[in-house]
């Protein structure tokens, strides 16, 4: 098998064993896929990974920077309690009305609420609704505002809260730092500002699977 092919077989035996399927949760994927959505969702072990995470922290209020289909938003709401809340930030309309849809299908749209607009406009507004702290952020949208959405995400996050950001190892073009690639450059800029930022400890980490090869970064801010 090639190294893809191996990943994908690797990931979908780790899915099948360790996340039980979440048939509302396929059902958003499907919902998406008909309507002609990105497929980027993130896969269901990342999924399961994210809910995980908020489950660590005792999370109850978490913020999303790009909904798209709300899968990955779903995971989210499932992880908190009954009172907790996601707030999900989406660009385009079409796909905030299909979230919702989906939402109100896995029976968890009480738990979350989407802003339509862009991020850096709804950023500033959650935040004057004093809807934060947040307990996590979760940031997977346009990459070249990548350093944007972390400075508002800072600014929400609680100490002891998690700022988790998507897609940064662009399947290794993350290293190109002569890039015109404005993903990357959105990348490699926002790890800059991470790394000279006092108030997170930070790593990130590459991942394989079914979404190829891409990454994650994980920061916690310091109590």
């Amino acid at each position: 098998m090639s190294d893809r092919q191996t990943w994908e077989a690797v990931d979908g035996y780790f899915t099948e064993t360790l996340v039980p399927e979440q048939t509302a949760f396929q059902k958003a994927l499907d919902a998406s896929d008909a309507s002609n959505l990105p497929a980027i969702s993130v896969s269901a072990n990342v999924g399961k990974f994210l809910h995980l995470l908020a489950r660590m922290i005792g999370a109850k209020k978490v913020l999303e920077v790009g909904t798209l289909g709300g899968y990955s938003t779903l995971w989210f709401a499932s992880a908190l309690p009954e009172d907790g809340k996601v707030v999900t930030l989406e660009f385009e309309p079409l796909h905030a009305e299909v979230a919702r849809a989906n939402f109100r299908d896995a029976g968890l749209a009480e738990r979350i609420e989407v802003r339509v607009g862009a991020a850096m406009e709804s950023l500033p507004g959650v935040a004057a609704d004093g809807i934060g702290p947040f307990d996590l952020a979760f940031i997977d949208a346009d990459k070249k505002n990548n350093p944007g959405y972390f400075e508002w995400a800072l600014k929400l996050v609680r100490p002891g809260g998690l700022i988790l950001i998507d897609n940064v190892v662009r399947g290794g073009r993350v290293l190109d730092a002569a890039t015109r690639d404005e993903n990357v450059q959105g990348v490699r800029a926002v790890l800059d500002l991470i790394s000279s930022e006092r108030r997170v400890d930070a790593t990130a980490l590459q991942l394989v699977g079914m979404k190829g090869y891409d990454g994650l970064a994980i920061c916690l801010v310091k109590p």
